[in-house]
């Protein structure tokens, strides 16, 4: 990718005015750009075409080739420049950038992975089918680096660092140091900082370019750079990688070896996609989602992913009958109560997912830890009670001024149900994401449909017993 500016990036500019294009100064990707463009592609206007992707960015050029058709997305993609097609490559959703990258020759598919960071050249290869993978890896500039960061998950840390860094040695002056990092810009970009490392490679510190420029030329490096750094390991999951960055205010986070060894950098734009893909994980899973969905699946892939939730929401709700059909006869003796079911549900179901939700995001950030997971429960019972008496008791109000039934039973019955259901709900929204947690499950699935259809099936018994108590 091309080496960064002091600007802000394609992703972070503001708009000029309130009723202008977001880029100041760039074409806007909308609608009629893309029908525009589409129309030249068929009438193989080449030169116009590439005029008009000019004044984009490699993202913008990347959500064009998303929203075109597939045949006029291909012919672009193979009009563009080698540079800037690998740019294009590294900003592309992985089901796009596989389409695209699906016919095309091997040596254009050399060119354009010999061109890319090794981490998103490594993504890349991850897309291709294994057959052509294996056949263009051996032909690639940094085919070894390469086949190291394919041993490790794409989800890790070793899946998301490059290899390129600006390595100096503990001797060097700062003078010398300066000269490296300047023969090292055309192979490493956006500098941030520059590793210092012995004969074998050992991570010894770090040393900023702000420290590089500030100080004299005659000082050595081991003397000014920062031996307390930050690292990780190349196993450690992205999602961590994520909070380190996050937690320490960095903006590259150096990957070693369990012996130190420096195997490669991560930067702040890669963080940046965990973060975001880390989020858009959590949320799916939220929704009921077995596998992540992307605007470009199929119906066939999406209903994959959804159905087996559905399914069980609706095995959940067969059981929430039953348990409704087991108490008939108390239903016969207060046909009133059949009035405050959907009421109790929603209570059970809004009280797990605020407790939920606060417990999911601690443990993400890891802010909460599993030894917190008794104490944070015991917060939310007594949040559940304080709750559960003051919904009580408007419901109560309401019941007791429109004179509904036997008001004395149903207020009875309504307010030691409010209360159960507030404390049982919230405190299973506490408790399962540590459960989850220590299990080694996204803890983000107990806000799924599973945990709100087990609220629902306990919040119906709890009222029906209570009400067969008092009732009969």
């Amino acid at each position: 990718m091309p080496a960064s500016d002091p600007s802000p990036s394609s992703s972070s500019r503001s708009p000029a005015a309130s009723d202008g294009p977001p880029y100041s100064g760039l074409l806007e990707v909308d609608e009629s750009v893309v029908d525009d463009i589409a129309t030249l592609l068929t009438e193989q206007q080449r030169g116009m075409v590439l005029n008009l992707v000019a004044d984009l960015y490699p993202a913008d050029v990347a959500l064009l080739l998303r929203r075109l058709p597939d045949a006029e997305a291909g012919r672009l993609f193979r009009w563009l420049p080698p540079e800037m097609g690998a740019d294009v490559l590294a900003e592309m959703e992985d089901a796009v950038r596989a389409a695209l990258l699906d016919d095309l020759r091997p040596d254009t598919l050399i060119d354009l992975i010999d061109a890319l960071d090794t981490d998103d050249a490594a993504d890349v290869l991850a897309d291709l089918p294994d057959r052509v993978a294996l056949e263009v890896l051996p032909d690639l500039e940094d085919a070894a680096d390469l086949t190291e960061l394919l041993e490790y998950g794409e989800e890790t840390a070793g899946g998301i660092m490059a290899r390129e860094y600006v390595a100096l040695a503990p001797d060097q002056t700062l003078q010398e140091a300066t000269e490296a990092v300047r023969r090292s810009a055309a192979d490493v970009d956006d500098v941030y900082t520059a590793y210092v490392v012995d004969e074998a490679g050992t991570l010894l510190g770090t040393l900023s370019l702000k420290q590089l420029l500030l100080s004299a030329g005659a000082v050595k490096v081991r003397d000014v750079m920062d031996a307390d750094f930050i690292s990780v390991a190349p196993r450690v999951d992205q999602e961590e990688v994520g909070r380190v960055v996050q937690r320490y205010d960095l903006v590259s986070v150096p990957v070693v070896n369990d012996t130190g060894r420096m195997m490669g950098r991560i930067t702040i734009d890669d963080v940046v996609d965990v973060i975001r893909d880390e989020a858009e994980e959590d949320m799916q899973l939220m929704s009921g989602l077995t596998g992540e969905e992307e605007t470009v699946d199929s119906a066939v892939q999406v209903s994959r992913g959804r159905l087996p939730w559905l399914i069980v929401g609706l095995v959940g709700s067969g059981l929430s009958g039953t348990v409704i059909g087991a108490f008939e006869a108390t239903l016969q003796q207060a046909v009133v109560l059949a009035t405050f079911i959907p009421v109790v549900t929603a209570m059970g179901g809004n009280a797990a997912v605020q407790s939920a939700a606060i417990a999911v995001q601690g443990l993400g950030a890891g802010e909460l830890w599993l030894s917190d997971a008794f104490k944070r429960i015991g917060k939310e019972m007594l949040v559940a009670l304080l709750n559960g008496i003051v919904v009580a008791g408007l419901l109560c109000g309401t019941v007791a001024l429109l004179g509904m039934g036997d008001v004395t039973m149903l207020v009875a019955t309504l307010s030691l149900t409010m209360l159960s259901v507030s404390l049982v709900a919230t405190t299973n929204g506490a408790l399962i994401p540590f459960l989850l947690t220590w299990l080694g499950v996204d803890p983000a699935s107990a806000m799924g449909p599973f945990v709100t259809t087990l609220n629902d099936i306990m919040g119906l018994a709890i009222y029906f017993l209570i009400a067969t108590a008092l009732y009969l």
